[in-house]
Formats: structure tokens, C-alpha cells, sequence
């Protein structure tokens, strides 16, 4: 019960119930006052998906652009690129933890400092896939995406720049609470779910890298060279199926990460959910913006999960 109510917990479950929330009022128009709807709209659209909602002067004076997506991962890349280091020269060097981070991890966990004198190879791979996805998305808006005028304010900025912050120490808190057979030689934890969840992920960022280079190509010639920032109609590839193939994907991928640690982490398993919440958010609400700019518009294409949502 202790591990369940631990401050990380509470904060994955609160971020996940809050877009459960958002997609909620959205998707059965509830309305609220003028003033707070508008605030409202305001904080859960970006990019497109703000180009048609009524925004104050005041609201625009916080809009920052879409570009500075790529902030995110660089600030994840260097965060927990810091955190796979001390991770590695504890396996290899048998080093402790920095007391700064061992402060950290106890008050996300309520966990003894001996928790991590041991990582589990769980746990390692974990942060090598979260450095790698991370990696890639940094890749993908530098060389590959090709970004509107769209625009994020800094509310959602600030949001993100902590998301990775957060979530790598995250990985670092389910160490304790994987299965107890891993409690022997470090090489010796590999397991059937390591593979599995390790190739699984693979496929998952392939989609999430394929989806992404379909959206790009709608805007760049035969080249690369970009002809619009305009946005068109997907199709091809999962754009058959859902709107937001690269939103279901990311689902997919921290799904994939959970399998890596015998899916019996009920702190991942948060995370997960509130990765489901946000991006059924996100996507719903592009779903919403096609439908309304393009009449031929696929009816049976779901926004998010194919033949569901």
C-alpha cells in the first residue's frame, strides 16, 4: 500500500486523470463559462489544432512556437543521458548513487537509500531505450519534420521540459519494485519479456519513424526540398487506419518499455496510462481538425486506435 500511494505514483495517476479529463469535456462538448473555456482550449490545443478557437491578446502574448518541440529532447537527451551514466558506473564500478540523487529518488518513493545500491538490468534497459526514443525524436525534428507556424504557449512548454525530467527518474523509482527473481547476477536477469519488450519497441519507433517521414514528405518535392507549410490530408501507410498513427505509436512504445520490465510495474503501468490519456487527447483533437478541413475526410478512420477510437 505504501509503494501504491508513493509520490510518483500519485503524480502519474493525477497527469493521467487530468487529460482523461480534458478528453472527456472535449469529446462530449461539455461547456464551461466563456472565460475558463477559452483558457481551457487554450492549454490543451497546439500547433493546427489552435488555428481555429478564439484567443484573447493576452492569451497570444504566451504563445511560443511549435518548433521548440525540439527542446524537449535535448533536454531528455542530456537529463537522462546524465542519468544512464550514474546507472552504468554502478554496474561496472559498483559506485553509489550522488546523495542529490538518492534525496530525489526518496522523496519520489518513500524508499530506503539501499534501495538503489543494486540496479537490476530491467531497469538499465529502461533507460537505454527511453535515451534512445529520445534520441531519435531530437533526430526527427532537426532533420526530418518539417514544422508549421504553429504555435505552443509556455504553459505547455514548461510541461514538457519537466515531462522528461520526471520520467527518467521515474524509471530509476520502479528498481525496487520489479520481480524478485531478478535479484541475482547482473547478466543472469536477462529474461524472455527483455527481448520481447526490446523488439517490440523497435517496431514501435519504426512506426512512429515512418508516420512522421509521411508527414514530412507532404510538405518537402521528391528533393527534400519544402514546397508548403501547409497542412494536407494524410494517407498512407496507418494514416489508412487512424489519424495519428505517431500518437498511437508513442502509446505503443512506453507498452513496449513496461513488457521490459515483466509488466509488473505498477508505476510504469501509470505512466502508460497517462501516455494513453494524453495522447487520445492529442489525437482526438487533430481527428477533429482534419474531419472539419477536408470534406473527403475517410469516415471510418478512428482518430487514435484502429476500429475503436
Amino acid at each position: 500500500m505504501f509503494h501504491v500511494l508513493s509520490t510518483v505514483n500519485i503524480i502519474w495517476l493525477l497527469l493521467a486523470l487530468c487529460f482523461a479529463a480534458a478528453f472527456c469535456l472535449n469529446r462530449f462538448s461539455v461547456k464551461l463559462p466563456d472565460r475558463v473555456e477559452h483558457v481551457f482550449q487554450d492549454f490543451i490545443r497546439y500547433g493546427k489544432t489552435k488555428e481555429n478557437i478564439k484567443r484573447t491578446s493576452w492569451q497570444l502574448v504566451f504563445d511560443l512556437s511549435k518548433r521548440y518541440f525540439y527542446h524537449f529532447y535535448v533536454v531528455s537527451v542530456m537529463w537522462n543521458g546524465l542519468l544512464l551514466l550514474v546507472s552504468l558506473r554502478s554496474v561496472v564500478m559498483s559506485e553509489a548513487f550522488p546523495n542529490w540523487l538518492i534525496d530525489i529518488l526518496w522523496s519520489l518513493t518513500g524508499r530506503s537509500r539501499g534501495s538503489w545500491n543494486e540496479i537490476h538490468l530491467s531497469t538499465l534497459l529502461l533507460q537505454v531505450l527511453l535515451w534512445v526514443h529520445t534520441l531519435r525524436r531530437l533526430l526527427e525534428c532537426l532533420f526530418v519534420s518539417v514544422f508549421s507556424n504553429g504555435v505552443i504557449n509556455v504553459v505547455q512548454y514548461a510541461f514538457g521540459l519537466s515531462y522528461y525530467i520526471i520520467l527518467g527518474l521515474t524509471v530509476l523509482c520502479i528498481n525496487d519494485s520489479l520481480p524478485q527473481s531478478e535479484s541475482v547476477g547482473f547478466f543472469n536477469q536477462l529474461r524472455w519479456y527483455h527481448v520481447i519488450g526490446t523488439l517490440f519497441f523497435f517496431w514501435a519507433s519504426f512506426l512512429q519513424h515512418q508516420s512522421l517521414s509521411l508527414l514530412a514528405k507532404m510538405r518537402t518535392d521528391s528533393s527534400g526540398k519544402v514546397e508548403t507549410l501547409a497542412h494536407k490530408m494524410p494517407c498512407g501507410g496507418w494514416f489508412e487506419l487512424v489519424s495519428c498513427p505517431h500518437y498511437l505509436a508513442e502509446l505503443l512504445i512506453y507498452a513496449a518499455m513496461s513488457v521490459c520490465c515483466g509488466c509488473g510495474s505498477l508505476t510504469w503501468w501509470l505512466v502508460v496510462l497517462y501516455v494513453l490519456c494524453n495522447q487520445a487527447l492529442a489525437a482526438q483533437l487533430c481527428h477533429e481538425y482534419y474531419r472539419s478541413k477536408f470534406e473527403t475526410y475517410p469516415h471510418d478512420r478512428k482518430a487514435f486506435i484502429p476500429f475503436v477510437l
